[in-house]
Order: structure tokens, then C-alpha cells, then sequence
């Protein structure tokens, strides 16, 4: 049985090809190193796959302010904390919305051991530890979709669309599963020639670069897309948008970095049922751990591992007699076991 006929196996996939393979046009080495995070985004638009291109030397002072990201409060104050000790209202610059939301963050900063403070008198002065580091490179963008039919195409256009037209990524791309063709099926769609599209054979892990992607704008303004036409294809009107400038765009682009940061690939037992009996963790080319239900035989999707689920069971208790309730079953070993392997992709932590 083919094993990642769902978007949610072929995107584990994708983001496993990623973390070996990427960036595609170079040859790994130590000049370059990339973090793989999955289903995350923004309010109004969310990736499937996303891959930081990182500055290694920078990636590894990044681990300084610890593994949690660094929300846009406490980023307006490390990075422009100064070197010498000095009144906080002095050396940051005015964030747009009251001094005491800037206050609250400088505590929360402190709190975490990434800011010194210190009263003088009635005022807070602060100082930086560490230099905040310019550590993420490039963002890309991928978009998996194992069978772009029809409505799926129609659907994923719009969403290219905005993507080109906001330009917060880099580069755009589409995973489609490899069909042998010899022109493969998702060229024939409907995309914007400025996403690239990428082939991948799941199983074997190879890609073939079906189109190229073209580098989008990241440092002029974007236009965000509001509200389309919905009359038909007879209807005339214009869509609704408005400009994003420049700045607003690099400090989305760092809050989406922070928060891949943290998360890295989405923690998928989090919407499963690790307790069940069924669930297992299994790698079939010895390192990517996926889920796979025992019931089912294959790679299960969020949805069907939940506690609707007709197949589902509890452990018995006997497994998690050692150690319960603290250490758990092999559910709570399953969750360690993901937390430890993520943790190990970011250096310096």
C-alpha cells in the first residue's frame, strides 16, 4: 500500500527532503544551514512547508537567547538594548503603543536571562548580554500537494497569488508528487510563473525541478490581497488590496523565523493520540520517525488519530505502570523522544 497518498505523510516527507537535501542548487556544507518548519504562517496565510536559510556562525549566537521564540515585544528589546548601561526610554525607540507594554517586555526579557536590568532611582536602565545576531538568510515557501487536480490547482492559485503579491518569502515553491511524465501534469495548471514547481518521489526521496522559481521582492513593498471578485468569470471588478511597506515586511519575515525557531516541524502527536495502543513511531529509511497506526497499517492523518477514532484504545495500564503518572507510557516516551531530536537540529542548544 502506497503510504503518503495524503497531504499529511507526503508533507512530512517533503520537510525530511528538505532538512537533507536543501538548499537545491548547492552542495551541502557548513556554509549554509537550514530550519524546517511546518504548517505556519500568519494571520491570513499559512504555509505548508517553510525552510530558514541560515548564516551557521549566526544560528549558533541565535541559541544565546534560548530555544523559546522571541516574541515582536521582546525583539524591539534585545536588539536594540545597549552595550553600556542606559534609561530604557533612551536607547529604544518609541515601539508605537504605550511605554508600559515595552516595561512588561523588559521584564519578561529579564526574566528569561536574555537582558541585564537594573534600578537607578525610579528608572529601569538596561543592558544587552548578547548581541541579537542577523542569523536568518533566505525564507522559502513550499506548498505540498501529492495530487494537484483540478480544484486543488484552482485553489492553491489564489493562495501563489498572494504569496507573490505580499513577497514575504523569498521564493515560492509547489511539492507535487513525481508522475514519470514527460512533462509533469502541475505545468499544466494554472500557477504564477513565479512559484517554482518540485517533483519529489517520496519513497526514494528524489526531486526533479520541474520549473524554477523566480526570487520575489522581500525589500519593496507588498500588496495584500483583501477581497477578490466572486461574480464569475464575467465578473470585471477589481480586487481589494493595499501596500505593505518594507519595514512592516522584515520584521513579519524575523516573527515568522522566531516562531520556526522554536517549533521546528509541528510536533504532530500533539493532534494525535500518542495513549493509544495502535500508535507507533516507525523511520523507514532509519532516521525520519513518522506515525503510523498498527489498526489502519499505514500513516495515519490528525484527523482520523483522535478519540473518535473507531479503532482506538487506550494503553493498558500495565504499560505505564513505570513510572506513571510521571515518565508515562511509550505515548509520553513517543512525545520525548520527538522533543529530543527536534531540540538537536538547532545549534548551540
Amino acid at each position: 500500500m502506497d503510504r503518503y497518498t495524503s497531504e499529511f505523510a507526503f508533507e512530512l516527507r517533503t520537510c525530511r527532503f528538505a532538512e537533507r537535501a536543501w538548499p537545491l542548487e548547492t552542495v551541502a556544507s557548513d556554509d549554509r544551514a537550514v530550519v524546517v518548519a511546518r504548517q505556519l504562517g500568519t494571520k491570513r496565510r499559512r504555509w505548508d512547508t517553510i525552510v530558514l536559510e541560515c548564516n551557521p556562525d549566526a544560528l549558533r549566537e541565535r541559541a544565546n537567547f534560548g530555544g523559546k521564540r522571541l516574541d515582536s515585544d521582546l525583539l524591539h528589546v534585545v536588539r536594540n538594548a545597549p552595550a553600556e548601561w542606559t534609561y530604557y526610554r533612551d536607547c529604544l525607540p518609541h515601539p508605537g503603543y504605550p511605554w508600559r507594554y515595552v516595561r512588561e517586555a523588559i521584564h519578561r526579557a529579564d526574566d528569561r536571562g536574555i537582558v541585564a536590568t537594573r534600578k537607578n532611582g525610579n528608572r529601569i536602565e538596561i543592558r544587552r548580554k548578547w548581541r541579537y545576531p542577523d542569523w536568518l538568510e533566505r525564507i522559502v515557501a513550499i506548498e505540498n500537494k501529492p495530487d494537484l487536480d483540478a480544484s486543488a490547482a484552482r485553489a492553491l492559485g489564489s493562495q501563489l497569488e498572494y504569496d507573490v503579491a505580499m513577497g514575504l518569502a523569498d521564493e515560492v515553491w509547489v511539492a507535487t508528487r513525481e508522475t514519470g511524465s514527460a512533462v509533469e501534469p502541475a505545468l499544466f495548471e494554472d500557477l504564477p510563473i513565479e512559484a517554482g514547481i518540485l517533483a519529489l518521489e517520496p519513497e526514494a526521496l528524489t526531486v526533479d525541478v520541474a520549473w524554477h522559481p523566480r526570487s520575489l521582492p522581500i525589500d519593496e513593498r507588498g500588496t495584500r490581497i483583501l477581497e477578490r471578485p466572486d461574480g464569475g468569470a464575467r465578473d470585471g471588478s477589481a480586487a481589494r488590496f493595499e501596500y505593505v511597506d518594507p519595514a512592516t515586511k522584515a520584521e513579519k519575515r524575523l516573527a515568522i523565523a522566531e516562531r520556526a525557531y522554536e517549533r521546528g516541524w509541528r510536533l504532530f502527536v500533539d493532534t494525535m493520540r500518542p495513549d493509544c495502543r495502535h500508535f507507533e513511531l516507525r523511520a523507514r529509511d532509519g532516521r525520519q520517525l513518522s506515525p503510523d497506526c498498527a489498526a489502519k497499517g499505514r500513516c495515519q492523518t490528525a484527523a482520523e488519530c483522535s478519540g473518535n477514532c473507531a479503532d482506538f484504545e487506550p494503553e493498558p495500564p500495565v504499560w505505564r505502570t513505570q513510572g506513571w503518572p510521571i515518565e508515562g507510557g511509550p505515548g509520553k516516551r513517543c512525545r520525548r523522544l520527538l522533543e529530543d531530536r527536534r531540540r538537536r537540529r538547532r545549534p548551540g542548544l
